[in-house]
């Protein structure tokens, strides 16, 4: 039986009289991208300030592949490479001096080789005799990840990766972790770009007011929410009365030659598909549409949805 890469129970933290962390738990397997999501103030970085050392756990237990981040502080520090949603930076050292020294912090030799990957890969070699004060933000990002994984870490956690860069960047990083998670390292991702997490992750977390509010596996998250919406386009405007759709108690509005459903739970596309069938009504195309990830998101913790374009079904 394989260990968890990463295993939470119980795990609380306060400032004061706020409780910024409420018994949380959770676990992620190796190999996975996972994410964890929530508002500001919902504890995510408290949760990683935890996990990487940073701060003391307040109560409970982290382990990382079995190993407590108490019992076994420097093994885990290793076994863990996080880049912080700050960027931090040694201003005054070139791309070229940081990265080379840094490994040495977690105890682990220079590997040459690894070094230029990184760098390589990252888009960081035309730069390496500029020091870090001269960098855009884009590429203080960018040197932040390749710090993050100089010393061959098993557990990556990529604490707001992509906030302020541009969108290309944003998708040329996607397929990096995409590459490095395919070799078999394992990340956990925050982000406040949901699409992120639609695009990278398999299982999401979402924390609010320091508690879990949900942890599922993307497409039952999403299934969670009412709202499925479909879009029939017919040969002709309809005629019929909306009547015929009686028996499954869904709402429909007509535009034109096409009519909306609004498909509760468990009400399937094929139980619309068969009355029009037997009412001898010609249908030409099928649209279906799922509520994305922000209008769970925005659901689940208490949040205004949002106003979707030709969707009247949230």
């Amino acid at each position: 039986m394989s260990l968890t890469a990463l295993k939470i129970e119980n795990l609380s933290k306060s400032y004061g009289k706020r409780l910024a962390v409420k018994e949380l738990s959770l676990e992620i397997s190796p190999g996975e991208i996972f994410a964890l999501l929530g508002p500001n103030g919902a504890g995510k970085s408290t949760t990683i300030n935890m996990i990487t050392g940073a701060i003391r756990i307040g109560s409970g237990r982290i382990e990382v592949f079995g190993h407590s981040i108490r019992k076994d502080y420097l093994l885990t520090r290793r076994l863990i490479g996080v880049m912080h949603q700050e960027i931090v930076i040694d201003t005054f050292f070139t791309i070229n001096r940081a990265i080379k020294i840094h490994s040495g912090y977690y105890g682990v030799p220079d590997d040459p080789a690894w070094r230029n990957t990184l760098l390589e890969r990252l888009g960081l070699v035309p730069h390496l005799d500029k020091p870090m004060n001269k960098l855009s933000g884009g590429l203080k990002r960018r040197f932040m990840i390749a710090k993050a994984l100089i010393h061959k870490p098993r557990l990556l956690i990529l604490d707001e990766p992509t906030a302020g860069v541009d969108v290309e960047l944003r998708h040329s990083l996607w397929e990096f972790v995409r590459e490095i998670n395919a070799k078999g390292t394992t990340v956990l991702l925050t982000t406040h770009y949901l699409e992120e997490a639609e695009q990278l992750c398999e299982r999401i977390a979402i924390m609010d007011n320091g508690s879990l509010v949900a942890l599922e596996n993307k497409e039952k998250l999403l299934d969670r929410l009412a709202g499925r919406k479909m879009t029939l386009t017919l040969d002709t405007p309809p005629t019929f009365s909306g009547d015929i759709f009686s028996s499954l108690n869904i709402s429909t509005q007509v535009e034109g030659n096409k009519i909306i459903f609004c498909l509760k739970d468990g009400i399937l596309p094929g139980n619309i598909l068969q009355i029009l069938q037997q009412n001898n009504i010609q249908v030409l195309d099928i649209e279906t549409e799922k509520p994305a990830l922000e209008d769970v998101f925005l659901t689940l913790t208490g949040k205004k949805p949002l106003t979707r374009k030709n969707n009247n079904c949230l």
